[in-house]
């Protein structure tokens, strides 16, 4: 299909815009309100919801790509695993960054802290989330995906994800033949997308891999979350795919992560149990099987040493983590850097350290690889140092710190001029990506009840669920579970949707 998606009429848009908007708000596609549409002061008891802005059609992807990035999930999903159980290159990761990011260096405190009494729970979940862009060299080239990052901790997305693949396959089955530039129903091809199910799935694995209750309370999971989250239908679908289980039944509580030290206490003797406490329901307790985090991969949601109290004790105790803290320095950007520097003689990769499959595994997932280097002294870093501080170099990359979350990433030009304003010791702390070229693409995104008509970018992320045993080293659950598909307009450089910088979307393969 050439001309796909379709150019629209005025009066299109307007039949669109109205069917998305009420299908969102009755399928809670939806987020709480941000304050450019309703100030806080308008809604104090908090009982508004807004349609996420979303595309009116599935985005073109390239079927070899989508395909390519599913087959190298689990793989993924065993290296990160494998990584996260390699405590010495962990360490050495944090030393590399060094003192010029305190955040990695206050986590890795934690991490020492219970190392030092010893850890009572080996089991570790890890609910990760592989993003890609498609890469053309030119065009009539064969498109390939190349990662952008590799998410460890509260990737999130994955509710409103299955509930976008349905909006538009009920668009794809009721509205899109109406148009005067029509679509027969059945021409687009809509891969399934179970995120929602799958990611429950995860979390309900770990709980039975916790096995039974070790006091005379019931076993729950705790999601812990941070204060006035806008994105919480989209945890409200995981935690309402995972109570619809009734063997084993799955009791779900949503915790603030200020409140840890509050409503969480361990329990006494040597298995440190964690034990929660509702306020709601004064009278039960509860012990933790799994936390699941929402929270705490940036350094707002760590205002005080009360808050790293609150990571400490949850890290102590005998839930399941999702993530423990080794999990989440596997996350950061230093380590995609040294998986995905180019390799040379002097610098061999250490892929074959973690991957037990055979060459072609390793060779699909380095194949997802660009091209992304260290900011330190190293030979591999002068190179980047130069390319990142020349004005003309400079304007294919991106600057990475070592962070979760959209709006940190310094983008071309503007990278020489944010290193003058660090210290130079500060530069290790980052890492300089080349940028991907995706091929052109056109859609139109209705945000706030307005539409957007344009040329925008696509990132497809893969999500996959596993669980370990940090001490026996077996991989106990391996799975790919489902796809999200966020797309921003071609001049914005971020794509978190939840921060207004791009939209959901899903997939129309090509």
């Amino acid at each position: 299909m050439p001309d796909y998606p379709p150019a629209i009429t005025p009066s299109e848009g307007e039949r669109l815009t109205e069917v998305v908007k009420d299908w969102s708000l009755a399928h809670g596609l939806t987020v709480r309100p941000p304050p450019a549409v309703i100030a806080a002061e308008a809604d104090p008891a908090g009982i508004l919801a807004t349609a996420v802005p979303v595309t009116l059609f599935p985005s073109p992807f390239p079927k070899v790509c989508f395909d390519q990035a599913i087959a190298v999930q689990e793989t993924y999903n065993e290296l990160y695993a494998s990584i996260s159980q390699d405590e010495p290159f962990l360490a050495q990761i944090v030393k590399e960054i060094g003192d010029s990011d305190d955040f990695i260096a206050e986590l890795w405190k934690v991490h020492l802290r219970v190392k030092e009494e010893g850890y009572v729970q080996h089991k570790s979940l890890g609910l990760f989330r592989s993003d890609y862009i498609v890469h053309q060299d030119a065009a009539g080239s064969i498109p390939q995906i190349k990662q952008v990052e590799f998410n460890t901790i509260a990737a999130s997305f994955g509710g409103l994800s299955s509930q976008t693949s349905l909006l538009h396959k009920y668009l794809s089955s009721t509205e899109y033949q109406l148009l005067e530039k029509y679509i027969k129903r059945g021409d687009l091809e809509l891969p399934k997308n179970e995120s929602a199910v799958g990611l429950a799935a995860g979390i309900r694995e770990a709980f039975i891999e916790y096995g039974p209750s070790s006091t005379k309370y019931d076993k729950c999971v705790i999601f812990l979350t941070q204060g006035g989250e806008r994105n919480i239908f989209d945890q409200r679908h995981l935690e309402y795919e995972l109570q619809r289980s009734t063997d084993p039944q799955v009791p779900v509580f949503r915790l603030p992560c200020s409140e840890i030290l509050q409503h969480t206490a361990i329990a006494e003797g040597a298995g440190r149990q964690l034990l929660y406490h509702p306020s709601q329901f004064p009278s039960h307790t509860f012990e933790v099987a799994v936390v699941y985090m929402r929270c705490g991969y940036g350094p707002s949601d760590y205002p005080d040493q009360s808050a790293w109290e609150g990571r400490y004790h949850v890290e102590r105790s005998a839930a399941i983590k999702c993530p423990t803290v080794l999990t989440q320095v596997a996350g950061t950007k230093k380590v995609q850097q040294v998986l995905a520097t180019p390799e040379t003689p002097s610098n061999p990769s250490v892929l074959s350290r973690y991957i037990s499959k055979d060459h072609t595994a390793i060779s699909n997932l380095a194949s997802t690889f660009t091209n992304i280097y260290p900011l330190d002294e190293t030979e591999s870093g002068l190179k980047a140092r130069g390319i990142a501080t020349d004005p003309e170099l400079c304007k294919g990359y991106v600057l990475k710190p070592q962070r979760e979350g959209g709006g940190n990433n310094i983008y071309r030009s503007s990278i020489p001029t944010f290193l003058k304003s660090v210290p130079k010791s500060h530069w290790p702390s980052y890492i300089l990506m080349e940028l991907i070229t995706p091929p052109p693409v056109n859609n139109t995104i209705l945000r706030n009840g307005k539409l957007e008509h344009g040329g925008v970018i696509c990132e497809l992320g893969i999500y996959g669920t596993c669980i370990w045993d940090q001490q026996s080293k077996v991989i106990l659950h391996n799975d790919q579970a489902g796809y999200l598909l966020r797309t921003k307009g071609d001049q914005s450089e971020e794509g978190g949707v939840a921060a207004g910088f791009g939209c959901m979307d899903s997939c129309s393969l090509i």
